[in-house]
């Protein structure tokens, strides 16, 4: 049976990955800072992600990140949990799932401008967009870690519905055929366990859109 572990777990993209894992017969625990378990994995441990060893996240196949920051003294924790996290499973075969922005995402095949740096790319969001990109570019300096970051469509729908349907792409930002970058936390928690069933796409990044 596969067993991952999920980080973070108490926001809504994580509950939604474990849901979708359970519900596939992965076996989960959810590392979370909450005092009872707000998630439908089998096993919760309440711990920091900072807290987090090698020994809490030995003997897991994959290891998802939900991490989340808004605030502008906590934005650069992306940075530096994703740090920790690589730190931990270092030398390990653990795939290191990231749930990650859609900001960085490449508008040209050149790979020198990205959906942040738009004209219709709203200046709120542009902090949270900066400091993934940060956090994403670290990571691409670790080739001792068996990462995917995986990147939502520039639309991503907390409520949206489940339509069991997505294209998967690469570093640019890519449309559906009506011409829309749109996905539901739901369909996303879909291609996520996908990518943890199939492996591959190690040291990769990856976007999702609804089909």
């Amino acid at each position: 049976m596969t067993k991952i572990a999920v980080v973070a777990a108490d926001g809504r993209v994580a509950r939604k990955v474990i849901t979708e894992a359970v519900n596939r017969g992965l076996e989960v625990t959810a590392f979370g800072r909450k005092d009872q378990n707000p998630t439908d994995a089998q096993t919760y441990v309440k711990r920091d992600i900072f807290d987090l060893t090698a020994d809490d996240l030995a003997g897991f196949d994959a290891v998802v990140d939900a991490f989340g920051a808004w605030t502008e003294d906590t934005l650069p924790q992306h940075s530096t949990t994703l740090a920790h996290l690589c730190d931990v499973l270092s030398g390990t075969d653990t795939h290191l799932m990231i749930v990650g922005g859609a900001g960085s995402l490449y508008v040209n095949p050149e790979h020198t401008a990205t959906v942040s740096e738009g004209p219709d790319f709203p200046d709120s969001f542009k902090p949270l967009a900066s400091a993934m990109a940060s956090a994403l570019a670290d990571l691409r300096k670790r080739d001792d870690v068996n990462w995917t970051y995986v990147s939502p469509a520039g639309d991503f729908q907390a409520d949206g519905a489940r339509d069991g349907k997505y294209l998967l792409g690469g570093e640019e930002l890519i449309l559906n055929d009506r011409g829309e970058s749109i996905i539901s936390y739901a369909d996303y928690a879909i291609a996520m366990v996908d990518l943890i069933e199939q492996g591959g796409h190690k040291q990769e990044r990856v976007s999702v859109v609804r089909a």
